[in-house]
């Protein structure tokens, strides 16, 4: 394995994990479409930047770029706060808006130098390790590995430093101001973290696979964990692997890396997104299954309980008569009845069913909420619903 290759996994992996944890928070703050707005809108700024030097290397594009992302978030704000649209659709009218600008200004300007919306947009890492940082004459690297080095670096400082503000005000900023944070002073410093961040990575991996590698991480650990912490360990876990799995497709295959990895990490997020525990398709279709032999197994009971008073019909309790009664399939009403018996709710005296202590006190219970509607009974009665499953 050449140099060349162990910089670009280094560079693929350092971008990996610098983005993943403000994406983490981004998703958390459901604002995962600004990253694509900044990572689009930034396209002005670096055109601006470069009227102003006439150089296409100068860090001042960087700068000008870090700042138009940053307008992107002010402007999206201002459009989400008149309460005329929501959030997602200023995000679509402001990005867009944006980036005709810097497309014009390229077309009407930059007809003559290198600046095209191509180069722009896609970012190739297999490029990356030719543009090296000097030191005088000293050859210290990829220059897109320093500048992410450095991102990365400021924003673990930044992350250490105040995650407590940052969870308080991602999940209850009312809470954060009551304590004496400010979640708008919270917010526009994630935003800059945000833009910067995008801005650095540009130019390696291109606007496609920066939104990808800051949102999917995210995503997918957020399927897996509930605990900040251990999300957004998962997050930069996940970037990684996608971004080493997506570099040897490439190799294997002879395609683009960039969008090896954005195909890795879809993989990843659909292997998430059908086997994740507790969130995951499989675990809703079988959570959904669940509720409804609960639900089949209350109106048993509660039919039962219905009919088992003075007033009662004895032959509604009769089992021949439950299949024809609830239009059940024999083997869903077997399946309902021995549910039943396997938690001690009935007791079967043929030809009739009648509830146990266990049953009628359950459900007693079951029928004042339903009567009720008391919130304080929905944990205990949820609680019990659980034995059945």
């Amino acid at each position: 394995m050449s140099s060349a290759q162990i910089e670009i996994q280094i560079i693929a992996m350092v971008v990996a994990i610098a983005c993943a944890i403000p994406g983490v928070f981004l998703v958390l703050r459901k604002m995962a479409m600004i990253s694509d707005a900044i990572s689009h809108s930034i396209l002005p700024g670096i055109v601006l930047g470069f009227f102003a030097v006439q150089d296409i290397s100068s860090p001042v594009l960087v700068i000008m770029a870090a700042l138009t992302g940053l307008l992107t978030v002010i402007l999206v704000e201002i459009i989400n706060r008149t309460g005329l649209v929501k959030e997602d659709t200023a995000i679509g009218l402001v990005f867009p808006a944006l980036f005709s600008i810097g497309v014009i200004l390229i077309a009407r300007n930059a007809d003559d130098v290198h600046l095209d919306i191509d180069a722009v947009l896609v970012g190739d890492l297999a490029f990356a390790p030719f543009d090296r940082f000097f030191a005088g004459d000293v050859n210290l690297g990829p220059k897109s590995l320093w500048v992410m080095s450095s991102i990365l670096l400021i924003t673990i400082v930044m992350l250490i430093t105040f995650f407590k503000e940052l969870k308080l005000s991602t999940f209850d900023a009312e809470l954060a101001t009551t304590l004496g944070f400010s979640p708008a002073v919270i917010h526009y410093s994630l935003m800059s973290v945000t833009s910067v961040t995008t801005v650095g990575a540009f130019d390696a991996v291109g606007a496609i696979l920066v939104v990808a590698l800051m949102i999917v991480p995210a995503a997918i650990a957020y399927l897996l964990t509930e605990n900040l912490r251990k999300m957004i360990i998962l997050a930069a876990v996940f970037g990684v692997l996608a971004a080493l799995s997506g570099y040897w497709l490439a190799h294997f295959i002879d395609a683009s890396i960039s969008g090896s990895m954005a195909t890795m990490l879809g993989l990843m997020f659909l292997f998430a997104y059908i086997f994740a525990p507790g969130k995951g398709l499989v675990s809703v279709l079988v959570r959904q299954h669940l509720q409804k032999r609960e639900y089949s197994l209350l109106t048993f009971l509660l039919h039962i309980k219905n009919h088992s008073n003075k007033d009662g019909n004895p032959e509604e309790r009769q089992i021949a008569h439950l299949t024809g009664h609830f239009n059940w399939q024999k083997n869903q009403a077997r399946l309902i009845l021995d549910l039943a018996l396997k938690n001690n709710m009935i007791e079967v005296n043929n030809p009739q069913v009648s509830l146990t202590p266990k049953g009628d006190s359950f459900t007693k219970e079951a029928m004042d909420y339903i009567v009720n509607n008391q919130r304080e009974d929905i944990e205990s009665v949820g609680g019990k619903f659980l034995l059945f499953r």
